[in-house]
């Protein structure tokens, strides 16, 4: 009855359109953590996390900080 010669095949397929446009976005959107691991990838960030979960001593962080402003 609704499909009847076609009247409603155009919105049949609008909807089926934005339901892969909806999930190829949910699944296929670049995520935040890529943006997260290209700011972890410097060197003093990495020593920061690294004393602040006491991985090294603050006199091993200060001498790595020295280091590491050194080469820039």
């Amino acid at each position: 009855m609704f499909y009847r010669d076609g009247v409603f095949w155009g919105m049949h397929l609008i909807w089926w359109a934005i339901w892969f446009v909806l999930l190829g976005w949910i699944f296929f959107a670049p995520s935040s953590s890529t943006y997260q691991e290209i700011e972890d990838d410097d060197p003093l960030m990495v020593l920061k996390r690294r004393f602040a979960m006491g991985e090294i001593t603050k006199e091993e962080y200060e001498e790595f900080k020295k280091i590491l402003n050194a080469d820039g």
